[in-house]
């Protein structure tokens, strides 16, 4: 369990493909307080730690993962929101994040607006996932309020500690987002489809 609020940026260093899998080594400023079996959310995906070695650690990606996030397209060199799981005595500061992402979307807005950012992004909306106004979405590992929600599209804005401690600074119209839907909503969504 999560709560959106990203801990660091971590640096893709190498890419190893294994069968369907995919091995990630990532250097970070927690890299070296990571323990083997840890789970960690990267870009919004919960990952186990299978390996540390000298101030990185490594997860693997199965082809499920990869086939429904944006994993499949990093690259060493890219930046990764980074976050470890919970700890029950500590403050929520974003809302409840699981690391199961539930689709991916396409940005189609960066806007700056003279000290913070407007993101826009599209999805399919054909798989039942739905945002509302002033509710949470995680995009890309990180806790966002919804400013504008429409059927298959929202926005959200960005305050600069966020633009700037996130990898949201490299994200432009064009590329691809991992989305994680407000898990509240989902099941008050699936209840309200049973009646």
């Amino acid at each position: 369990m999560f709560t959106g609020i990203i801990e660091t940026l971590g640096e893709i260093k190498a890419i190893k493909n294994e069968q369907s899998n995919v091995h990630y080594t990532i250097s970070s400023a927690i890299s070296h307080e990571l323990k083997i079996d840890q789970s960690v959310a990267h870009n919004g995906v919960c990952l186990t730690v299978v390996a540390l070695q000298d101030g990185t650690h490594t997860v693997t990606a199965i082809d499920e993962t990869l086939s429904k996030t944006n994993l499949g397209s990093l690259k060493v060199g890219n930046k990764v929101n980074l976050e470890r799981c919970m700890q029950m005595n500590a403050r929520l500061d974003g809302h409840i994040v699981q690391g199961h992402v539930d689709q991916t979307a396409i940005c189609v807005k960066v806007q700056e607006l003279d000290g913070s950012w407007e993101y826009r992004f599209k999805y399919d909306a054909a798989a039942g996932n739905v945002t509302v106004e002033k509710g949470s979405a995680c995009v890309n590992g990180i806790s966002l309020t919804v400013v504008n929600s429409e059927l298959d599209e929202f926005s959200v804005f960005i305050i600069p500690y966020t633009y700037e401690h996130t990898n949201l600074h490299e994200v432009k119209a064009g590329d691809t987002v991992n989305l994680e839907f407000d898990i509240i909503g989902k099941y008050v969504a699936r209840l309200m489809g049973k009646k």
